[in-house]
């Protein structure tokens, strides 16, 4: 994945420097998973879900290499994970 080489050419077509900044820090995330030997879509259908329950004040806590060592055991799984 080419994240950051490709997303230099590109950023310059987003509307607003707000939605820049979002997609840098989404991009962000799925490197530093990559860097972590973390599936990028695992990571995001895990957080995505532990978001909701996760108080606000440990927000630290699901970063990538945080999860790596608390919830990589068990992680939260997509309802299609079960149909596949």
């Amino acid at each position: 994945m080419r994240a950051i080489p490709m997303g230099r050419k590109n950023w310059m077509f987003y509307w607003t420097e707000f939605g820049a900044k979002q997609i840098g820090i989404a991009q962000s995330l799925l490197v530093t998973c990559k860097l972590h030997d973390i599936d990028p879509y695992d990571y995001l259908v895990d957080m995505l879900q532990r978001v909701r329950q996760h108080p606000a004040s440990r927000v630290h806590e699901l970063t990538p290499r945080i999860r790596k060592q608390g919830f990589a055991d068990n992680p939260l799984r997509s309802p299609l994970y079960q149909i596949a």
